[in-house]
């Protein structure tokens, strides 16, 4: 959904000492679900996600860090440049504010999703762009299509996919696309973190696989001990690793390790971890009934 310049800037001008609004993003490794009861007690915070570049922050509700990272892990699965990831950012910010919106505005009235893709303009069904994956791919497709799309500015890569009334918006959103992106494709390891509430259902670890062989299809998945390991390196685990962690809320994930370190839903942040397996582990809360 289209909006001015100035209606852009004041959304994304979310500061508390150098804090903005931005993005999230994903990189794998391997992945281990493992459940664990959770005992801290419940204080009030405020939910947020945010991604770290130098001495910038950028920050997303866990819904819209949620759908950032769902973008970004097709990036990933594709083999495509973290570029991709920072131009689909960007755009999905502009036209949804990252959220996965059942409504168009009057430019656009059958406009739907995250990209606010047009079914009458041939991007689908309205079933198929309410799909984030879906939808992430649609626009990964036509994307490849633009000559030099890595080497053009951020609006213009937008602009030659979207075809918007406000071609020259998508600029605003450039900082935190590039943070999340970064963050999310793996580049930046451990930068993604989650700052939520104790979850008041248990996750499931079988769910937690879906979505990622929804997102990774083809990354190896198996049983194990309290969980489920899932197995990848390189960027691409800490994309799965950074996904989890964008997912947490939606999924009650309460802890996920990597490379040695660990977040943890608790405390937020990533510490050292006590053990290091080679492997990502996701731990999954258990919540008494």
């Amino acid at each position: 959904m289209p909006q001015t310049k100035s209606q852009a800037r004041r959304r994304r001008r979310l500061r508390t000492a150098g804090v903005l609004t931005g993005l999230v993003a994903v990189v794998g490794g391997g992945a281990y679900l493992a459940v664990t009861q959770l005992t801290s007690s419940e204080v009030l915070v405020r939910e947020r996600c945010s991604a770290v570049v130098g001495t910038d922050t950028y920050e997303l509700a866990p819904e819209q860090a949620m759908n950032a990272s769902t973008i970004a892990g097709v990036a990933v699965s594709r083999g495509l440049p973290p570029r991709a990831a920072s131009i689909a950012l960007a755009t999905a910010v502009q036209e949804s504010g990252l959220r996965n919106l059942n409504y168009g505005d009057q430019a656009g009235p059958d406009s739907r999703g995250l990209f606010q893709q047009r079914p009458s303009q041939g991007w689908g069904t309205q079933e198929q762009v309410l799909d984030p994956v879906y939808a992430a791919g649609a626009f990964y497709d036509a994307l490849v299509t633009v000559p030099g799309y890595q080497s053009l500015p951020i609006t213009e890569a937008a602009q030659l996919v979207q075809r918007s009334a406000y071609p020259d918006a998508y600029a605003d959103h450039e900082p935190e696309a590039r943070a999340f992106a970064s963050a999310l494709t793996g580049q930046s390891p451990a930068s993604l973190n989650c700052v939520l509430r104790k979850p008041e259902q248990s996750g499931d670890p079988v769910a937690v696989a879906d979505r990622l062989a929804a997102v990774f299809p083809g990354l190896p998945t198996a049983p194990a001990d309290q969980g489920l390991v899932a197995g990848a390196s390189g960027s691409q685990g800490w994309a799965a690793a950074q996904f989890a962690v964008a997912h947490a809320d939606a999924l009650g994930i309460s802890a996920v390790s990597h490379a040695g370190l660990q977040w943890n839903r608790s405390d937020g942040g990533w510490t050292t971890a006590e053990t290091e397996t080679g492997e990502v582990l996701i731990t999954v809360a258990v919540v008494p009934a």
